[in-house]
């Protein structure tokens, strides 16, 4: 059996609030050294999904560092800095293939930082950005959304739509929108503490999360599911917000450290010793809580803590000898790198490895399996065009790999790629890999996870 992570726990200061601590709002351009790094050797071109969309240079890593190096040094923001920022998925594969180590995961976030708070983007822009980011991270208002959405979906008002072509007139980010919003499930809702199943190995908390809650709340059922059948019991705290993986993939800097001083006293209470995480992009996120709160002289240490607790649920279970009998599932999967699972936090065997032990699962490999499906958070409904071309793109690599089902580890990746297998005519099944090791250790049939 593999050692508990020795990780300790994060002591929030006593008495601290958190409007104690402030954020500053100075300038923070790329800093130079990280620039430095950056030898301009071409290595990152190969995988990054814009330049191989365009072919421009400044639409690949080392172009963009260029830009920013001119900021680094003074010059302003110019319309065409921030196209190409804006441009950029942020999926973060030039990280997994750059040989000189270039943080281009924190170049990119000092960059969209002084985007947000140099630039005055056009009404239609600002509208948009208001109403993701003030649905998005908060689940109570999603619900309320959801069931609007359940309506629509079962009232045979979107068959209408779609029948009379009613979307066609409509701009492309609300028609993306429409097209990426899955089947809404029935709500799970948990107690606040779920026990081990046997012997106790362990005492774990769970990120129920934003979209994960609502619109995928069976992969959280799932993940409970397993980690009690593992042996440990899962705490679900009922107060827990957003992570604000989005506020800060979009350089909302002071709205993603609101989000995480919250979740780190939220969490903190819990006294355990690993975080489970489920979906890629809150994973990534919480892990850069350090660099993300790196000025906030009270939560500096206390978010180096907390990010050394948190895991990637197939991180988790790795660390670990599975206890639960795993029974056959006889079903081909292609399994779909999540870009900050698989490039931000380097889980790529561990999921794979869990899938394999899987008795009478045949397991594929998805070509350019590096290039992001065109997700990346929001990118899809800010940047439609790019998006679905890489999202279409994605699809026919996953239909060449004749899998009867995908396998993925973020919501976002699920609901891209989702739409994007209907528009190229067909209805692969998308599970999560929780999903599938659940449908395993629960004795179900392979199709239940098909749809069958």
């Amino acid at each position: 059996m593999a050692a508990q992570p020795k990780a300790g726990r994060a002591v929030v200061p006593q008495g601290l609030r958190l409007a104690d601590s402030r954020s500053q709002k100075a300038k923070r351009a790329p800093e130079l050294e990280l620039l430095d790094a950056c030898v301009h050797c071409g290595f990152c071109l190969a995988t990054c999904p814009t330049y191989s969309l365009w072919g421009e240079e400044m639409d690949s890593p080392r172009g963009r560092i260029y830009l920013m190096r001119e900021l680094a040094e003074g010059e302003p923001m110019t319309t065409v800095m921030r196209t190409h920022f804006d441009r950029c998925l942020g999926c973060l594969a030039c990280l997994s293939v750059c040989p000189s180590g270039v943080r281009y995961d924190k170049l990119l976030a000092a960059a969209r930082v002084e985007v947000e708070r140099s630039t005055n983007r056009a009404w239609q822009e600002r509208l948009l950005r208001w109403f993701i980011f003030e649905l998005f991270p908060f689940s109570r208002r999603l619900r309320a959304a959801a069931v609007a959405l359940r309506v629509y979906q079962r009232s045979g008002l979107r068959t209408f739509m779609h029948r009379h072509e009613v979307f066609d007139r409509f701009p492309a980010t609300v028609r993306t929108l429409e097209s990426l919003a899955p089947r809404v499930p029935r709500y799970e809702s948990f107690p606040e503490t779920v026990a081990a199943h046997g012997e106790r190995r362990g005492v774990v908390a769970l990120l129920t999360g934003c979209i994960q809650s609502v619109l995928f709340s069976p992969v959280n059922a799932a993940t409970v599911r397993v980690l009690v059948a593992e042996g440990f019991d899962v705490v679900i705290p009922r107060q827990q917000g957003c992570c604000g993986a989005l506020s800060a993939h979009a350089g909302r800097d002071e709205e993603a450290q609101g989000f995480a001083r919250s979740l780190i006293e939220t969490f903190d209470r819990t006294g355990v010793s690993a975080v489970i995480v489920n979906s890629a992009g809150c994973g990534s996120a919480m892990k850069e809580y350090a660099h993300l709160l790196r000025d906030d002289p009270l939560y500096a240490h206390v978010a180096e803590q907390f990010s050394s607790r948190v895991r990637d649920v197939a991180e988790f279970l790795a660390e670990w000898e599975p206890r639960a009998p795993r029974h056959a599932l006889e079903v081909t999967v292609a399994y779909h790198d999540a870009c900050h699972l698989a490039h931000a936090q380097g889980v790529r065997t561990q999921p794979r490895d869990l899938l394999q032990a899987i008795p009478g699962l045949d397991l594929r490999e998805v070509a350019e399996g590096e290039i992001c499906c065109g997700s990346a958070g929001i990118y899809n409904l800010l940047q439609p065009e790019a998006g679905g071309e890489l999202g279409d793109r994605k699809a026919r690599n996953v239909l060449a790999s004749g899998a009867e089902l995908l396998v993925a580890a973020n919501p976002g990746c699920t609901m891209q790629v989702t739409a994007a297998l209907r528009r190229v005519g067909t209805r692969l099944p998308v599970a999560h890999t929780i999903e599938v090791i659940d449908a395993s250790i629960s004795g179900l049939p392979a199709r239940t996870l098909l749809g069958r």
